[in-house]
């Protein structure tokens, strides 16, 4: 018998109170635990339980022995516990949260593969263009763009977005590039209240913050929308790149003034402590961060 078991022999020698009650519940003969208590101590060089014909009792010894085997025995049955987890099929639900058009673009093609592998696994995807109570919601996973708050929640970063300042072949034909970002207050552009609610656009020239003030002919809170405006040439646009990905690659944006964007803003994984997770969160969670970080924001 193993050091391990051995452990476990006693511990159940002192939990049932005695050798016979022990080896009933460990389902061994009664020789088989004498002499396993026998020979733990033999190795040990100490006498663990002081016995008589009528009762037994801990030693001093036995006492500190007994609580560090409790510990080692808690410890490797959390082990085998995680472990057999790992390689369980993760079953449940899964409720995730994540920007509109990032979601459908970036967060539901990895779902959808994730869920084709996990068949007991459902997935709550919703989107939102609005910061949730992860907790108060009942959120497992939130998708985040942008520095998070100080919180209780964990954010691991998976990517990182630019802030991109784009426009239409035909109105740069128009009106020419714009060389610095003051060129922009005397242009017409889009308003995308989703970036920038303000009039005031930011922007970084020789590492000093640079804010200009644009005159909008059109403004609109939805980045669809205000993305098919600057394609259609009603001005210049700020966006995040993911948003106009699609269309600088086609040739139907150009991005401009790429020498004053600022750092780029990260994308997050958003998600309760770790030890509260659960394992097929866990599972998610890895599928999510191999694929985010696949990802490469609009190149430069």
């Amino acid at each position: 018998m193993g050091r391990l078991e051995a452990m476990r022999a006693f511990v159940e020698i002192v939990d049932q109170g005695s050798l016979t009650a022990a080896a009933d519940a460990l389902d061994r003969s009664l020789p088989t635990m004498v002499r396993t208590l026998a020979l733990l101590e033999k190795d040990l060089g100490a006498c663990l339980l002081a016995r008589t014909t009528r009762r037994m009792s801990l030693t001093e010894e036995g006492r500190a022995y007994l609580e560090r085997c409790r510990g080692i025995l808690s410890d490797v049955d959390e082990a085998e516990q995680a472990l057999a987890a790992v390689h369980a099929e993760p079953r449940g639900e899964i409720r995730v949260t994540a920007p509109v058009l990032f979601g459908q673009l970036h967060v539901a093609p990895p779902v959808t593969k994730f869920l084709e592998r996990h068949h007991a696994v459902r997935v709550e995807l919703v989107l939102l263009d609005r910061v949730v109570n992860i907790v108060e919601e009942g959120f497992d996973v939130a998708v985040r763009i942008g520095r998070p708050p100080d919180s209780s929640l964990i954010a691991t970063v998976v990517g990182e977005e630019r802030r991109v300042v784009c426009a239409s072949p035909a109105l740069l034909d128009r009106v020419g590039p714009p060389d610095e970002p003051g060129a922009l207050a005397d242009l017409p552009c889009v308003a995308f209240r989703g970036l920038s609610p303000s009039a005031t656009w930011h922007f970084t020239d020789g590492g000093r913050d640079r804010r200009v003030v644009v005159r909008s002919p059109f403004g609109c809170n939805h980045a669809v929308t205000s993305v098919e405006a600057c394609v259609a040439g009603l001005g210049f646009g700020r966006f995040l790149s993911y948003q106009v990905e699609r269309f600088v690659q086609s040739g139907e944006l150009a991005v401009v003034l790429e020498d004053f964007e600022g750092p780029r803003l990260p994308v997050n994984l958003m998600y309760p402590e770790a030890r509260l997770m659960s394992s097929r969160v866990r599972v998610f969670l890895d599928a999510m961060k191999k694929s985010l970080r696949s990802r490469r924001p609009l190149g430069r």
